[in-house]
């Protein structure tokens, strides 16, 4: 039996874990990462594994050769550099929005570079760096008469089923119409065929709408602002990695190579 002196250093973790099996998923019975990104066996693998998007232009992509492109992609890469003295010491691998932090949590990935952004249910169970993009809801129309958030005050303005762009445009334009949609497909179906207006959804996202439809355009309103950072395990083994990733952060922020990196890849600032 437990001694009742253990219990409080015990209680935490297995709330901890509980709160990641309801909100994430994880299985049960999983154990949070012990050593699995300790820095020290990163160095001894000599590889660095992070979880990155393959369908999120232009943060993470596939380009037409089949390679691993985006911001989120060089990101990863510099890090591998920062940390193991080569860029290509890295390990990509393409998860899910509902994977991002699964993989995480079950140690199966050392980082998570996929767009997360940094929200206080998710500061509960993982540690997130610094933020290397504020993305936020946007919006894109190809209706030369709109220039302004006003112009779609009473129009219909699609969006996807159960996005955070929903509370966002109800708030700041009750009068407009929603159109949910399951996808970026049909919400392109929906614009072309005169069945909206304009369409919601996050900036990062829409700056690979824009560039594969050039006939869009942004509206220059950000309707919200969300800190895109790295998420990373907790715990105090993971202590060398947490201050490392936020130094580079920190680095690239003051040199200009992040800055770089984002107007590379067209995303707005």
């Amino acid at each position: 039996m437990l001694s009742p002196s253990r219990l409080p250093q015990i209680a935490p973790k297995v709330a901890i874990l509980s709160f990641a099996i309801a909100l994430f998923g994880v299985p049960f019975g999983a154990t949070l990462p012990a050593v699995a990104t300790e820095l020290r066996e990163i160095a001894r693998r000599g590889q660095l594994i992070v979880a990155v998007k393959d369908n999120h232009r232009p943060l993470g992509f596939t380009d037409a050769r089949g390679n691993l492109q985006g911001l989120e992609i060089d990101i990863a890469r510099k890090l591998a550099e920062e940390l193991l003295g080569d860029p290509n010491a890295v390990v990509l691998r393409p998860v899910t929005n509902q994977e991002r932090l699964r993989v995480l949590l079950s140690g199966e990935v050392d980082l998570a570079i996929a767009n997360i952004a940094a929200t206080r249910s998710r500061a509960r169970i993982v540690n997130f760096s610094r933020y290397y993009y504020l993305d936020g809801t946007g919006l894109v129309t190809k209706d030369v008469l709109v220039r302004r958030l006003a112009d779609l005050a009473s129009s219909k303005i699609a969006v996807l089923n159960g996005s955070s762009a929903i509370a966002r445009i109800r708030h700041e334009l009750p009068n407009a119409t929603l159109v949910g949609v399951d996808s970026y497909q049909q919400a392109y179906s929906l614009l072309e065929a005169g069945n909206a207006r304009a369409f919601a959804a996050d900036r990062s996202i829409l700056v690979g709408w824009v560039q594969e439809y050039t006939e869009y355009k942004f509206l220059s309103t950000r309707l919200s602002g969300e800190a895109l950072s790295i998420a990373m395990p907790k715990g105090l083994q993971h202590s060398s990695l947490y201050l490392r990733v936020n130094d580079a952060i920190a680095r690239w922020q003051k040199s200009g190579w992040l800055q770089e990196r984002i107007d590379y890849w067209g995303l707005p600032n």
